[in-house]
């Protein structure tokens, strides 16, 4: 009797050939497997360099201030002074201790109730990805934590991205805030071909992956020229070298980042809506050279659009204007608030 050949353990034409298995996959191409294992030794190895580098940053740089829980979400603040309360928010990829490196803190201490705030994700403050933190939903946040203080009628201080949450606070909350200083601000939407590239760490998994091995190190890299570029044309301020840089690398503050430079652009759009809703006193602060905001189709454009409110222009500063000219900040929120006692 002859045996009929089997199609499927032989490929036939009848039956399905079999994927070749992984092993074997491996054994035909052992440059990729090389090429593999070397990659993820790099990135293992790398995440281990980034943990131990968060760790020593973090021992260096502790909590400044004191923690409040609003909702379940943890937030850190620093608060000195006493007299009328003044809020600052920080803007992207740093924390509150910038206005403390810059001096900004300091000199507003002098006169008022100073309370600046990590904003959601940076230095010591939660971010729970449950929510989208535009800067209304990171408003709201922080309005509750100034309600819980027993603090109304701020004037509220915001720097960069910081801004769009300022400006959201005056609208959304009008009991929480009596005016308005705003600083280097992006106010309406514009093309910024470098927000995609940016944004990268906060795609999920692979914004995971990236945030905690190559993003660190990239940061780490491109950091002196990005530092050199916010202070054009002028040169690096003394103060920041008190600034804790090593902090900002963190996996956590890198992916809040990236997520608040994805949204930016719309969340100006959305904002700039309302501007012509705002009523409160407002002065707007800018660096006549800023490489990173350009003053011509923001500063001045919302000082042209928001009644009652003054444009200041800083000859021969960039972006971060308030590590060379802190005390113009101070005199723009004493200006504010006589305004408000005024009105």
């Amino acid at each position: 009797m002859t045996q009929k050949p089997n199609d499927k353990s032989r490929g036939g034409r009848g039956g399905k050939s079999e994927a070749p298995s992984a092993p074997n996959f491996l054994r035909r191409h052992p440059k990729w497997t090389a090429a593999a294992l070397l990659a993820g030794a790099g990135l293992l190895g790398s995440a281990i360099f980034n943990r131990a580098a968060a760790r020593r940053a973090e021992a260096r740089t502790p909590p400044a201030g004191k923690f409040i829980h609003v909702d379940g979400t943890k937030l850190h603040f620093l608060e000195r002074g006493e007299g009328q309360p003044v809020v600052l928010l920080h803007g992207n990829g740093v924390l509150l201790q910038d206005f403390e490196a810059s001096g900004v803190l300091d000199l507003i201490a002098n006169k008022h109730r100073v309370i600046a705030f990590d904003r959601p994700g940076f230095g010591y403050s939660d971010r729970p990805q449950s929510t989208i933190w535009t800067p209304s939903a990171q408003a709201d946040l922080i309005a509750r934590a100034m309600s819980q203080m027993g603090v109304r009628g701020a004037v509220v201080v915001g720097h960069s991205w910081g801004t769009l949450v300022a400006l959201a606070m005056a609208l959304d909350h009008p009991d929480a805030v009596a005016g308005l200083v705003l600083l280097s601000g992006y106010y309406y939407g514009t093309a910024r071909p470098d927000v995609l590239p940016l944004s990268a760490p906060a795609i999920p998994l692979i914004g995971d992956v990236m945030a905690h091995t190559i993003s660190p190190l990239a940061g780490a890299l491109m950091g002196p020229a990005a530092v050199k570029a916010a202070f054009a044309p002028a040169e690096v301020a003394q103060r920041f070298v008190d600034f804790p840089i090593a902090i900002t690398l963190r996996p956590s503050q890198v992916r809040a980042t990236a997520a608040d430079t994805a949204m930016m652009v719309p969340s100006a759009v959305a904002l700039s809506r309302r501007y012509r809703d705002l009523g409160v006193p407002t002065i707007i602060l800018a660096g006549e050279g800023d490489l990173i905001v350009g003053v011509e189709k923001h500063s001045k454009r919302l000082a042209g659009e928001v009644e009652g409110s003054e444009l200041r222009v800083l000859a021969e500063q960039g972006h971060l204007f308030h590590y060379a000219e802190p005390s113009h900040v101070a005199t723009a929120v004493d200006d504010v608030l006589e305004r408000v006692g005024s009105s």
